[in-house]
């Protein structure tokens, strides 16, 4: 999936144990009842992290979508 998101322009993320409890019950409530607001928001946290993650490195990133700037 990391892949993936780094080849459509997506801030990619990791789930980490810690969102991994809220990650799974996104996708059931997603499939189940066809609510994506969970599993939203537990990707948009853990893009936030990523995006921490490379302000540390200081790799350049469009915030909105992972585009590395040179």
């Amino acid at each position: 999936m990391f892949k993936e998101c780094l080849r459509h322009g997506i801030v990619p993320f990791i789930v980490n144990d810690k969102d991994k409890m809220f990650y799974s019950m996104g996708l059931s409530e997603w499939q189940i009842q066809g609510k994506k607001d969970r599993l939203l928001g537990v990707c948009s946290l853990m893009q936030d992290d990523m995006s921490a993650v490379f302000d540390h490195f200081k790799i350049m990133h469009d915030k909105d979508s992972f585009k590395p700037v040179p």
